[in-house]
């Protein structure tokens, strides 16, 4: 498989998807074309807009994608796609909509064929098994937590090690804590802004310069550097 997830589409700073969008050159290479972009996770911008916004950031890389909403038969799109790009938002309105449209399974079985997937924020949490490691509000019902479970960990993105000043509530990394004391056999990736994993075969290759922090149940949660590193994780869950 090729994957290339993302934990947030924008730098504090920065224009939209700069940071990243000569990674998902590189990661595309020659595929120019049927690339469908999935914009159901955009909840206070319309599809029409997000889609824009997508191709107007990547146009400086020679990258076109078409929002999944304008087709008349979402799976069929999906069938033809050479690139799945699906955006962030919020995770449970992407999930709902991926059950409504009945696309989970379509793009499971191209992905796992070699069709690239490129995902950021909401869109990497339903590359993992379940969405149940996001970060945002349960604004509406999917039918399940199940996800597309394109890889075997959960991931957290926009992990951050800041609390807010007098704010009683937990931290980042006392929630996810409490889901691997829950959730005993399932490793979660902390993976903070500007940090993306990318996945070519059976190699995952971390890309960034912060640190990533591991949380496995029984095990104090730790921070991990390199590709290596990330590699040795996962080839023991």
């Amino acid at each position: 498989m090729k994957l290339l997830l993302l934990s947030n589409s924008t730098n504090f700073g920065e224009a939209y998807l700069a940071y990243s969008k000569k990674s998902i050159q590189s990661f595309l290479g020659d595929t120019d074309d049927n690339i469908v972009f999935i914009p159901f996770a955009g909840v206070r911008i319309s599809w029409d807009e997000y889609t824009d916004k997508v191709n107007e950031s990547l146009r400086e890389v020679g990258i076109l994608v078409h929002g999944i909403h304008r087709s008349s038969d979402p799976i069929d799109m999906i069938s033809k796609a050479e690139a799945i790009v699906v955006g962030g938002g919020n995770s449970f309105q992407l999930l709902h909509l991926l059950y409504e449209y009945e696309l989970l399974e379509v793009i499971k079985s191209k992905v796992s064929e070699g069709v690239p997937y490129i995902g950021w924020s909401a869109g990497s949490n339903v590359a993992c098994p379940s969405i149940q490691t996001t970060n945002d509000m349960p604004i509406i019902e999917p039918p399940a937590f199940r996800a597309l479970n394109l890889v075997p960990f959960q991931i957290n993105p926009h992990y951050t090690e800041n609390v807010i000043p007098d704010h009683s509530g937990e931290s980042r990394a006392l929630r996810l804590m409490e889901f691997v004391q829950v959730n005993k056999n399932t490793t979660v990736i902390g993976l903070p802004e500007g940090m993306m994993i990318q996945l070519n075969g059976e190699h995952y290759e971390l890309f960034g310069n912060k640190p990533v922090k591991i949380f496995k149940y029984g095990k104090d949660p730790y921070y991990i550097h390199s590709s290596d590193e990330l590699n040795n994780i996962i080839n023991k869950i």
